[in-house]
Order: structure tokens, then sequence, then C-alpha cells
């Protein structure tokens, strides 16, 4: 399958490793930083420097491919769907922008070719599981999801490290946060709705962000009394993240907020990624509840033959999540046209495919307090 990767990346490298060592994808990665692509030469890939913000040189570069995965920045996202759109090619990204989600399903709306975003963690596996738990109950009550990306080892007041996209976490700390309460769909304040949990002895805080849930407010309209989702963080973090976003003003000047975090937090491959679902609801009449909790960890890397690099824990799940949602489509295991929702997935399908199994292979969590 011929595919074009939009993005090197710290999230791009990981999925370029996997797809070109896979044997069936012909893989062209485009980026702007040559140096970032010069990290791929090892590969049986092509590479290509080119400007991936502009729209020409998009669909120039998309022309002739079968599909195109995006991991580019979440601002991009609608140019390079209307690029995938004008160039015949099936379309995959990992964006939680809520607004591109919805221009990207416009632009599906009677398209030949397959729109498929939210790939990732959370919006991504996170909705596969909420949905695969919420059909096992014939009347559905709650959908709670829970989802952290963490530092192994937090050392700073913020107790964070970057571990992903900065624009990405300041984007979700920013924007209205969809959910369904008492049956209505609501919209929420980010960075409120703080809950405290421990979850395998470790002590947790959550609280609303946005685009999470994904599609899932659709799909399960009519169906559930109360669904929501959280990204988690340690105790204390989204405090601080009030006084600089609130009482500082920075969410009306967000760049100037990045360039401090980037200069000032480090960033980590030593991560943890926290995935927390809970279903509740009747099954044969009585009242249960099932509960989904996997921990995913960072891997030091292999000094053997394979000569594998460090990755982090957010690497490995956002990575696996795009590339089994391709793989699965290339299988013919999802729809091969129009706009396809996250939860479209099967989970016991992700879990058996060769990329996803990086879910299956994590951490199951037992004891939940």
């Amino acid at each position: 399958m011929r595919i074009t990767l939009l993005g090197a990346g710290h999230i791009g490298q990981t999925i370029a490793r996997l797809l070109a060592t896979s044997g069936d994808y012909e893989l062209t990665v485009l980026d702007r930083d040559a140096a970032a692509l010069a990290r791929l030469q090892a590969l049986p890939l092509r590479t290509r420097t080119a400007d991936t913000a502009d729209p020409a040189v998009l669909l120039q570069a998309l022309r002739g491919q079968q599909a195109v995965i995006n991991a580019l920045p979440y601002h991009l996202a609608t140019t390079a769907a209307t690029a995938a759109r004008e160039a015949a090619c099936h379309y995959f990204d990992l964006t939680e922008d809520v607004a591109a989600t919805q221009a990207i399903q416009r632009l599906a709306d009677g398209a030949a070719t397959a729109f498929m975003p939210q790939c990732g963690l959370a919006p991504g596996f996170i909705g596969i599981v909420a949905n695969h738990l919420a059909q096992g109950f014939e009347a559905l009550h709650e959908v709670k999801m829970r989802v952290g990306a963490l530092p192994a080892f937090p050392t700073n007041a913020l107790k964070y490290n970057l571990t992903w996209s900065v624009d990405g976490l300041i984007n979700e700390y920013c924007h209205p946060c969809e959910a369904i309460h008492d049956g209505q769909r609501i919209e929420l304040l980010p960075l409120e709705g703080l809950e405290h949990f421990s979850l395998d002895g470790v002590e947790y805080e959550a609280f609303n962000t946005s685009g999470g849930l994904g599609t899932l407010c659709e799909t399960l309209a009519g169906r559930v009394q109360m669904l929501d989702y959280k990204s988690v963080r340690y105790p204390g973090h989204r405090a601080l993240m009030q006084v600089l976003l609130e009482e500082l003003q920075l969410k009306h000047d967000p760049e100037t907020l990045k360039a401090i975090m980037r200069r000032a937090i480090p960033s980590t491959m030593q991560d943890v990624v926290l995935v927390f679902v809970t279903v509740s609801g009747l099954r044969d009449g009585v009242l249960l509840q099932e509960v989904f909790a996997r921990k995913i960890f960072a891997e030091r890397g292999g000094s053997g033959a394979d000569g594998a690099p460090a990755q982090s824990a957010i690497q490995i799940t956002t990575a696996a999540g795009i590339c089994a949602a391709v793989d699965l489509f290339r299988e013919g295991a999802l729809p091969q046209r129009g706009f396809i929702r996250q939860e479209q997935v099967a989970l016991p399908a992700f879990l058996a495919n060769r990329f996803g199994r990086a879910y299956q292979q994590s951490r199951q969590v037992e004891s939940i307090g």
C-alpha cells in the first residue's frame, strides 16, 4: 500500500518505523525539517523535504498515493484532509481538535475515499475501549473515560514533563469539552470537574479537557445518561495551570505560554500512559460496572541487532493506534469510504493486530482504590 506520512516529529518517527519495517507499506515521509528526515535514513522508505503547510505542495505530494497519514500539528488537519480529498486518497490523522474533526466529517460526506481522524490514544483507543464495554449492557448509565500521559519521575511544581505536542496540550486545556449529562449533550469548561482517585497505589487528579471523547457523544446519544472524558495528572497540576491560563490570562496568548513551556519544562522519554475506563449499566436487570485499566510504560531501547531506539509510552500508544487503524483498513476490516469513527473498530480486532498488540502487552492494573 502506497502511503505518504506527513510529519517526522516525535510521533511520526515511530509511525514511520512501524510501517516501513512491516513489509506491507511503500512509505514516503514529508517534513520541512531535513534533520528530522535524516533520522529515518536507515529505514526502507523515501523522504522529501517540503513545506507541509502549503496546500499546493500537499496536493502534489498526495497525487498517486493510496493513503495519507497526517502527523502534523492539529491546526493543519483540515488543510491536509482537503488535499487528500482532492488527490482521491484515504486520510488518517491524530487530531484531538473538535472543530477540525467536524470539518473533516463534512469533507468525508459523499467522498469516494475514507476519512478517519482521531486515530491516536485519546481520542482513539480510549473510544474503542469505551464503546466495546458499552455494548455489553442493555441499558447504559454512565461512561467515564480517563487518560494520562505522565512523567514517570515528576520533579517540578507542575509535576509534568513534555511528553507530546505542546500545541495539542494547550489546545485541549483551552477549548470547551463535550459531554452527556442526564441524557443531554452539553459543553463543559476545560480544567473544571476536578476529581481525585488512586490507581495501583498512586494518587491522581483528573479534570475536563477538550477532544478526548472523539465522536462518542454522537454514537451513544440516546443510549447513555452520563458520558465524560478527563485528562489525568498528578495532584496540583491543574491548580497551577489555572493560574497560568486564567489568572495570568495566557489562554488569550497561547503562543507565549507554549514558548514558556518549551523553554522551561524539560521533555522526557521516561513516561507512563494511564488508560482508565469505567462503564456502568443494566445487564440482565442487574446494575453492574466494568472497568478497563492499563498502564503502558516507555521502552528503554535495545542494543541488539535490531537497533530499536528508546520509545516513550506516548510514542508507543499513539503510533500503535494509527498504525493499527491503517492496517485494519488495508485488511478490509473497516469501511472503505466516507467518515470512519474510532468506535467502528472492534476492540478484539485492534488488540489482535500486530500494531495494536502494544496495548495488549501493557500491564493490566488489577487493584483499584
